[in-house]
């Protein structure tokens, strides 16, 4: 058997963590054969920790062969210690009235902290994805903190953007969801965010010839991918949390899959005209487990293209600047 991995979880009694920790655990992020022991982070809230206890009796009474122990601590010195990967799912929400710029602050302090952590005690080959939002800022916040593990094992999540749309797709040509390739994310995960089609095949063929719909591809199809969370909020009464999951799970696993090709964000050195200093959806291919090469070949020269990256690099450059003081 292999020797466990140890998976750090923040937020982990909450929606998304409840829906998660049993994936985990079943094997479907690390594969049938990788044990784990998860470790699990939660506020220092009686209400908190009480269902996080709870939550660990459930993963106990499920019996997962893989589940090889399980931490449950409010101290992140402890969450993190030794972890290969920190999943940070908690972040503030926002709430009523408040500013953009106040969340990514409010953010900000708690991932400095998060950041500086892991970077001192998470195991040597450490990996980080961040999907508490605004994900890919707060994801460079805690790299900035870094000074041993370096800024490629920092991922935020826009794997939730691309299954969005890889589904609106294969709905709007009436095919099965396998069907459509290539279809990735550029940018922030925010409705800025670009689901470039234009490289998009569907059974092999161009998704756009498919399709044949110019209009539904840069109308409908980005404004229903880019904000598919508020409408999932305006319907549920509450956050995208199962699929949140799912996707996380589908991140990590990609990032563990040998030439697997998929969207993530990653610090973008400039590729595809982004700010060499941010976070940004773009194609990578995993080169071997945890890490990734950018694909940088994919053709978005065109007018619609360039609108919508210079859109969202716009926003994750003035994210930036609001936290510019925090990160010097």
């Amino acid at each position: 058997m292999k020797t466990p991995i140890r998976v750090a979880v923040t937020g982990a009694a909450g929606q998304i963590g409840y829906a998660l920790l049993f994936r985990i655990a079943s094997g479907a992020m690390f594969g049938p054969d990788q044990p784990v022991i998860l470790q699990l982070i939660e506020a220092p809230v009686d209400k908190a920790l009480k269902a996080l206890e709870g939550v660990a009796m459930e993963l106990d009474d499920c019996a997962f062969p893989l589940l090889k122990g399980i931490v449950q601590t409010s101290d992140p010195a402890v969450g993190f210690k030794d972890a290969n990967w920190c999943l940070l799912v908690g972040a503030k929400p926002r709430g009523p009235g408040m500013e953009r710029a106040d969340l990514l602050k409010d953010n900000g302090k708690i991932f400095i902290g998060q950041g500086q952590i892991i970077d001192a005690v998470a195991a040597a080959d450490a990996r980080v994805a961040v999907v508490g939002n605004p994900a890919n800022t707060n994801c460079m916040i805690a790299a900035s903190q870094a000074k041993r593990l370096p800024p490629e094992r920092f991922t935020a999540m826009v794997r939730l953007d691309q299954n969005r749309a890889q589904s609106q797709l294969a709905q709007k040509a009436g095919v099965d969801l396998t069907a459509v390739k290539d279809i990735f994310i550029y940018g922030n995960h925010s409705p800025t965010m670009f689901p470039a089609f234009a490289h998009a095949t569907i059974n092999g063929a161009p998704a756009a010839k498919v399709i044949n719909d110019d209009a539904w591809l840069q109308g409908p199809f980005c404004e229903t991918v880019g904000k598919r969370g508020a409408a999932i909020i305006a319907a549920r009464g509450a956050s995208s949390a199962a699929s949140a999951a799912n996707a996380l799970v589908d991140h990590v696993r990609s990032l563990v899959t040998l030439g697997a090709i998929h969207s993530v964000a990653v610090k973008s050195n400039g590729h595809y005209g982004f700010d060499a200093n941010v976070w940004a959806g773009m194609p990578v291919r995993t080169t071997t487990p945890g890490s990734y090469e950018v694909l940088t070949g994919y053709d978005l020269s065109d007018a619609f293209s360039q609108q919508k990256l210079a859109a969202t690099n716009k926003e994750l450059v003035e994210e930036r600047a609001f936290v510019a003081d925090m990160i010097k």
